[in-house]
């Protein structure tokens, strides 16, 4: 399992390293989104936690993070449900939507309700369009399947021919495979410009990402987006800033939360979505980001070997479908 990111290099062109500055002020570091043209920031605020917390909270999240400067948002029309994408349509879109790369997901399992929920979101978010839309929390081959002959992914593809949407792609957290699935169907057409899942230092315990599915990322050009990077909090058994516990923790006190994210940004992906119900802790990341220096092969592989016996016992990032 050691080896696990040796066969994954990080392309040298992800990295736009000349600091850029908007009206808001610098922006952090730059990473290229595969195919797309475009350069997003190397880190993005997660929508969900933006649709439990307080509005307020909400609020001074989405404030911090753009004065950051943090520019990639993601969310999903079923965060709140809704609730997240109203928030951004309170607090983001009026102001800012020239200045940031906004992002909504559809867990829909037909034309029609895909269809609806772009509609829906993009009115909840008071935009005319998409900087990105993705097919959300593909389960299994089977699922992948199922949406695809329920025309899913043609919505996906003209709403971005009518201009609603400029980039899709697709997501999921439970099982690589699934990805490799919808992978393979779209391998001829090649209408995928992204791919979220994810991506940390226990990864290669069961269903590994990194393994199955980034390196036909790489080949193909696809931007990734790095998701659940601290294992959805589970590294660690306690989280004294977060006021949260947990009697089921993967990996505590084996590494910092630092060497964690740093671990992710050190692999192709073009930014890490970060979940944060407080604006204090948006502030931490986006200065674990401002220090991130690329760790070499030798310097990850050692991160790895730090959770190793984690890994062989068997503990799993619980969101990860679990074996038969």
């Amino acid at each position: 399992m050691a080896a696990m990111t040796a066969g994954v290099s990080v392309t040298p062109t992800l990295y736009a390293n000349t600091p850029i500055e908007d009206k808001l002020g610098e922006l952090l570091p730059l990473r290229k989104l595969g195919k797309t043209g475009e350069n997003i920031t190397m880190l993005g605020v997660g929508g969900y936690h933006i649709g439990w917390t307080s509005e307020r909270d909400a609020q001074e999240v989405i404030e911090a993070a753009l004065q950051g400067g943090i520019r990639f948002f993601d969310t999903a029309e079923q965060y709140g449900p809704g609730t997240s994408e109203e928030r951004y349509g309170k607090y983001l879109t009026p102001k800012y939507r020239e200045l940031v790369f906004l992002m909504t997901k559809t867990q829909a399992r037909n034309a029609k309700d895909a269809q609806q929920h772009l509609e829906d979101s993009l009115r909840r978010m008071k935009t005319d369009y998409l900087d990105l839309w993705q097919m959300h929390s593909l389960f299994t081959p089977e699922d992948v399947d199922s949406r695809m002959q329920d025309k899913v992914l043609d919505v996906l593809i003209k709403a971005k021919e009518s201009g609603k949407v400029k980039h899709i792609g697709f997501t999921g957290h439970q099982n690589p495979f699934a990805h490799n699935r919808m992978l393979e169907l779209t391998r001829e057409s090649d209408p995928i410009d992204t791919v979220q899942m994810p991506v940390n230092v226990l990864d290669q315990s069961y269903f590994s990402f990194i393994n199955h599915v980034m390196p036909e990322l790489m080949e193909r050009n696809i931007g990734v987006l790095a998701m659940k990077t601290l294992a959805d909090g589970r590294f660690f058994a306690t989280k004294e800033q977060a006021n949260w516990k947990t009697d089921d923790p993967i990996i505590p006190n084996y590494i910092s939360i630092e060497e964690a994210m740093h671990f992710v940004w050190s692999l192709p992906v073009s930014t890490i979505i970060t979940g944060a119900e407080k604006a204090d802790y948006i502030r931490d990341k986006v200065e674990m980001a401002r220090s991130f220096v690329k760790l070499n092969e030798a310097d990850r592989l050692a991160l790895v070997e730090k959770v190793k016996d984690k890994a062989l016992a068997g503990n799993i990032e619980y969101f990860k479908q679990k074996p038969a």
